[in-house]
């Protein structure tokens, strides 16, 4: 019997390597630290009433930022570790497996994990207060939504001790992903993590839909709303399009590998191009769903920092309409090399040009923005300047992915990852930095450190610069991307030395934004309600926002009405006071999301393992929350006229 449970536990747990046992070493001790603190300072029950069961958009989207700003973490060490292996030819630094394992988790978590639940969280931490609503349209499933994606992305991140990391790669081609070439669990943990966090995302694309299109505050009409808030329109669109394309194939996938079916294994009459196709028609389009909001972002620092309106509003909606429906329409472009045709390449080559024009039109009504306007260098400004000479570059070497014959050459080359992390770090983080820094006063009440936040961008920018322009040169020498190791006979080795220290100096960069949080969390200073001097309705309650946001529901006669009403202030022209405060209806707590949620991560595990005895009764958890959520009419309350008044008080220092 021992030696069966031997056996058992060196096939469940991963071994072997001495970075493994670091990270379970690791893991236990949070896990202590955490459970240790919670029981010292009996914060069980504050932990399950005030967080867990949560349904206050502004509270999810504080969850959502802390968990992906785990998973930057998680993801940038996953890059630190590639690039400390290719620094030199011919180390032996990460096992080619490991290597395989490390680089498929990167892609995965930092597109799925990482950029995603940020761009979620600042949906619900912004767009709500934008449009002049109290809550999201389905706060019970906005919570769902945050914990299923929460219970995927811990699934997929436990095969980093258990069972093992996929390794065919951040979209898993087959045949490497089938059951033949990937016979472990590792790629299981790919399909059930990211199958369980996609549909959170598409419930959050439905729910912020409907939340935009029927909560708007009275008057703001479509062309009145913020720019963020119609960046959250198009990349919603996008959302609900393309994600059941991702949940169709990854199923047929599972499929294929747990019944033995053949959709994609060419020897059983399956066609493995069918997954490629499909795994870019929703590929393509994931890269604008996290670039789209970032657009929105910057449009907003631009005007409130330059102090202008911003430049050419209505081709601004036009260019972020056009980019979501083009990005369906280039995803070919991923595999001009696969013989596909010269009708077909040249169909998509173009395509590819053309929404080049959308995203270029943006540059220009920010530059235009920023031309002659007063701008202040605070550190929301600085990193929407730094996005803007990286994005760029960025677009401009896309342009040149999108000419086939040259795509010919940089097919599969370092020249292709230089490319896509330009325009996914400088537009997507650096976009989602701006963000926070942004908006971080009115969601926690202080602002961060400037001094540190600054030390931070320009560690982040020279980083950058430091790791990915020589990778553009790697690329036309000849380095393929997934090399795990190279030759001294190459020549390869300076340049890689230089993008390994770039990578370093951006891991510094992320350190002092660590610090800057914790010394701004430190050394507190409260915030006022307009710390920027800013344009839209969010900055016109306080900071933080209360639970109910606004205590009369304002009414908009203008684009950037707070920026409108302040002026009007300056000229002695008062508008009439707000109609009387009346009780506000709110949804209550509820603990059916993470409970259902737990259970699709139960089945999802029973899956991965093929343990049937567990799937089923994980599977049975869901539908009884579902039922029970079906038979629950006690799901609302209202907030008393007093109580309101006492808030609003306190938040004015009048109590």
């Amino acid at each position: 019997m021992w030696d069966n449970l031997k056996d058992f536990a060196g096939d469940f747990f991963v071994t072997g390597d001495p970075l493994i046992y670091g990270a379970d070493v690791s893991i236990g001790l949070t896990l202590i630290a955490i459970v240790s603190a919670l029981t010292y300072f009996k914060k069980w029950t504050w932990l399950w009433r005030e967080w867990l069961t949560t349904v206050d958009h502004k509270r999810i989207g504080i969850m959502y930022v802390i968990a992906s700003l785990l998973m930057l973490f998680r993801g940038g060490v996953d890059a630190l570790l590639m690039r400390t292996q290719l620094a030199m030819p011919n180390l032996d630094f990460l096992e080619p497996e490991h290597y395989n394992a490390i680089f498929t988790t990167h892609g995965v978590i930092m597109i799925l994990f990482m950029a995603m639940p940020l761009m979620f969280g600042l949906f619900n931490l912004v767009v709500p207060l934008q449009i002049g609503a109290r809550d999201v349209a389905y706060p019970f499933l906005n919570s769902l939504s945050f914990w299923l994606f929460f219970m995927g992305a811990m699934l997929f991140n436990m095969s980093f001790v258990i069972g093992g990391s996929p390794d065919a790669g951040w979209l898993s081609y087959p045949p490497l992903s089938e059951s033949f070439f990937s016979p472990g669990p590792g790629q299981d943990f790919y399909i059930w993590g990211i199958q369980i966090s996609g549909i959170g995302s598409l419930m959050t694309g439905i729910n912020f839909i409907v939340t935009i299109l029927k909560m708007r505050a009275p008057g703001m009409k479509l062309m009145k709303m913020p720019m963020f808030t119609w960046s959250t329109l198009s990349s919603c669109l996008t959302i609900i399009l393309a994600f059941p394309i991702l949940t169709v194939t990854l199923a047929l996938l599972f499929i294929d590998r747990y019944l033995g079916a053949h959709f994609f294994t060419l020897d059983g009459g399956g066609n493995p191009m069918m997954y490629i196709n499909l795994i870019w028609m929703w590929g393509h389009p994931e890269v604008y769903i996290v670039v789209l909001p970032a657009f929105g972002i910057f449009s907003e620092v631009v005007a409130t920092f330059s102090k202008k309106r911003l430049f050419g509003y209505k081709s601004m909606v036009f260019a972020l309409m056009s980019i979501s429906f083009f990005s369906f329409f280039t995803w070919a472009h991923h595999f001009f090399t696969m013989g596909s045709g010269a009708d077909v390449n040249v169909f998509f080559a173009i395509t590819t040009m053309l929404i080049a024009i959308p995203t270029g039109v943006k540059v220009f009504n920010w530059l235009f923005t920023m031309y002659r306007g007063r701008i202040s260098f605070e550190t929301p400004m600085l990193w929407t300047i730094g996005f803007i000479p990286c994005f760029v570059v960025g677009g401009m070497t896309g342009v040149l992915l999108s000419v086939a014959p040259a795509d010919f050459q940089f097919h599969n080359s370092y020249f292709l990852i230089a490319h896509f992390h330009q325009v996914l770090i400088g537009g997507v983080a650096f976009g989602y930095f701006a963000g926070l820094y942004y908006w971080w006063p009115k969601v926690f009440g202080f602002k961060l450190h400037e001094r540190i936040g600054k030390w931070a961008f320009w560690f982040w920018n020279i980083g950058f610069y430091v790791c990915f322009m020589p990778q553009y040169v790697l690329g036309l020498m000849g380095m393929t991307r997934r090399m795990n190791t190279y030759g001294w006979d190459r020549g390869w080795w300076e340049l890689n030395l230089v993008s390994t220290i770039g990578g370093f100096l951006m891991g510094i960069g992320f350190l002092f934004q660590v610090w800057q949080i914790l010394h701004s969390i430190k050394f507190m200073k409260k915030a006022p309600a307009d710390p920027w001097n800013g344009r839209t309705l969010e900055w016109t309650i306080p900071s933080p926002a209360p639970m109910y946001n606004f205590a009369t529901v304002p009414r908009v006669s203008e684009r950037d009405p707070w920026w409108e009403e302040k002026l009007r202030r300056e000229k002695g022209i008062m508008s009439p006071p707000p109609p009387a405060i009346e009780p506000i209806h709110m949804p209550k707590n509820s603990g059916i999301p993470i409970i259902m949620s737990a259970c699709w991560f139960v089945a999802g595990f029973g899956f991965v393992f093929d343990w049937i005895w567990i799937a089923i009764p994980g599977l049975v958890g869901v539908a009884a929350c579902m039922l029970a959520h079906s038979f629950n009419y006690n799901t609302d309350y209202y907030i008393p006229v007093d109580e309101i008044k006492r808030t609003e008080a306190a938040a004015k220092g009048a109590v």
